[in-house]
């Protein structure tokens, strides 16, 4: 591949370009060329041209114009382009067998840790749609199993709603520990609005600040369970100690994987290549179980 041509496609497809004015023909030309030589059936051409694409991150590319508030028939077909180009690079893409070997590994490792966590609380774990609202998802199904939300309100649109109405209200609380490229090194105001907007209206991925603002917004303690330590992280809200019993029942638990799914997430500001959130609800001994079936208030 041409080096003048490789500099052109790095362009059209950096992060930067996603959300910039729609592709000219010359743009599209550069991506039907693309697609045809990862077509080609010269393999030194298919991973070249495999190799210049998974440097631009099409995948996360795609999800930034699917997050933009306003889009247009275009952006959705650059979009579309992006996840085609995307899936083909990675099956030209040469494997390497130690890096999987230690994936699998750090995979295995992180499992064995989470269910050991989850038996020693007493849970078990719920896998929610990896589908970009997770967090969000797995705190609304915990909600509804501790009463505080009803189960038909127990949304990721409503916790994704509480959580940036509480974070918009509460902006010195966020806005020091939020990204961004200004010389302050802060967020304009400006700039935590369009954030916030994210947070509640696209399927943007929830990380360590949406789970704080959830905390206060509901006043329960999220506790997350992950393969490294520590292995609970407690998140309260502002007026309970840090020091929570891990074993508290009115909690809120979820589990945080980053190697154990094979999946993508945008966040706001980073790309999460395995990361996800399930729901980890209590589990229910034999004896439970039965007395719950044979319940007078139990429905026949």
């Amino acid at each position: 591949m041409a080096g003048s041509k490789r500099n052109k496609m790095k362009k059209l497809l950096s992060p930067t370009r996603a959300l910039s004015p729609p592709q000219t023909a010359d743009d599209e030309e550069l991506m039907d060329d693309l697609l045809a030589e990862l077509d080609s059936r010269d393999q030194s051409v298919q991973i070249q041209s495999a190799t210049v694409l998974n440097d631009m991150q099409l995948e996360k590319v795609a999800d930034d114009i699917d997050a933009a508030p306003k889009q247009d028939s275009k952006s959705r077909h650059k979009a579309r382009q992006a996840r085609r180009a995307a899936a083909l690079a990675d099956k030209f893409t040469p494997v390497d067998a130690d890096a999987d070997a230690k994936l699998e590994k750090e995979a295995r490792e992180e499992e064995r840790i989470i269910n050991r966590t989850c038996d020693e609380l007493g849970v078990k774990m719920h896998e929610i749609n990896p589908d970009g609202h997770c967090l969000f998802s797995a705190v609304a199904e915990q909600l509804a199993i501790l009463g505080i939300l009803p189960s038909a309100e127990a949304t990721y649109e409503a916790t994704r709603r509480a959580a940036a109405d509480y974070m918009q209200t509460h902006p010195d609380d966020f806005i020091p520990f939020l990204p961004s490229d200004s010389e302050t090194g802060l967020m304009s105001p400006q700039e935590f609005e369009n954030y916030c907007a994210t947070v509640r209206d696209t399927a943007v991925w929830g990380g360590e600040p949406e789970i704080q603002a959830l905390s206060r917004a509901y006043n329960v303690p999220i506790h997350v369970i992950q393969g490294e330590s520590p292995h609970v992280v407690i998140h309260n809200p502002s007026d309970i100690p840090k020091t929570s019993d891990v074993k508290a029942e009115q909690v809120v638990r979820i589990s945080y994987h980053r190697r154990m799914y094979g999946l993508g997430e945008p966040t706001i500001s980073n790309w999460h290549p395995s990361k996800h959130y399930n729901s980890l609800r209590p589990k229910r001994s034999l004896t439970d179980g039965i007395k719950a079936i044979f319940s007078p208030s139990s429905p026949p």
